[in-house]
């Protein structure tokens, strides 16, 4: 079905075309089918908010197309961006498991399916389902690592410029290579990015222009490749 966002939306986890390639998702028919009963579909424009730091948990989000991140603010406004999760995570999965406030803001970046599971409905589906139990472990464990990451990149780089360029690095990661290049599509915004590092918009346009002049990288649109990788840890760990 075609949702008002030009999304097709998956009404059911059963017929999903992408189950088999995700974590939580790829489940025994039984508990696929449970998880089809109480799951709702749901899809959202960009800047809509899932949900907010500090709010009780409803729910889970079961993230199944579209771009989402994940950020928590200062008391001064300032505002840190922690990750963009990828297609087939749980959002809200902590707060909801621990019965404690949710720990970051979920905002759509562009039009997204994330579908809806009340708390009460998740906790028993866990009791019931051992298999899709230690699926949740899983991810708290790979989205503790994803933290420990993040702290390292943000703690332990002396300049704006190294955190940068670790944050490259991890981009690049996920991206194939091609005739001995790395190509990746940033879709964040100078200002998105920023959040990330911990830096200001103006910081990081600086240091694209920087990078470039370095021939660290090329900059095409919202494509950025990477000609010598080898060259851009080296500057990412100070060297």
């Amino acid at each position: 079905m075609r949702a008002p966002y030009g999304l097709e939306i998956v009404e059911s986890c059963l017929n999903c075309p992408h189950h088999e390639d995700r974590l939580f998702c790829n489940l025994a028919a039984p508990a696929l089918k449970k998880l089809e009963e109480i799951t709702a579909a749901a899809s959202y424009p960009k800047g809509a908010t899932l949900f907010v730091e500090g709010q009780k948990p409803r729910g889970v989000f079961i993230l199944c197309s579209g771009r989402v991140k994940l950020s928590t603010s200062s008391a001064d406004g300032k505002t840190l961006i922690l990750r963009v999760p990828e297609k087939g995570e749980i959002l809200g999965l902590a707060a909801t498991v621990s019965g404690e406030a949710y720990h970051a803001t979920a905002e759509v970046l562009e039009p997204t399916q994330a579908n809806f599971i009340a708390r009460p409905d998740f906790l028993d589906f866990l009791r019931e389902h051992g298999e899709a139990a230690l699926r949740v472990a899983q991810q708290l464990s790979e989205n503790y690592h994803l933290a420990i990451n993040e702290m390292r990149t943000i703690g332990l780089s002396h300049s704006a410029a190294e955190k940068f360029a670790r944050f490259l690095i991890e981009q690049a990661s996920a991206s194939p290579k091609q005739e001995g290049e790395l190509r990746l599509t940033l879709t964040l915004t100078h200002e998105e990015i920023a959040q990330m590092i911990g830096s200001s918009r103006e910081t990081v346009t600086r240091l694209f222009s920087d990078f470039k002049k370095r021939q660290l990288l090329q900059v095409k649109g919202s494509t950025v490749v990477i000609q010598d990788i080898a060259a851009l840890r080296n500057f990412a760990e100070g060297s």
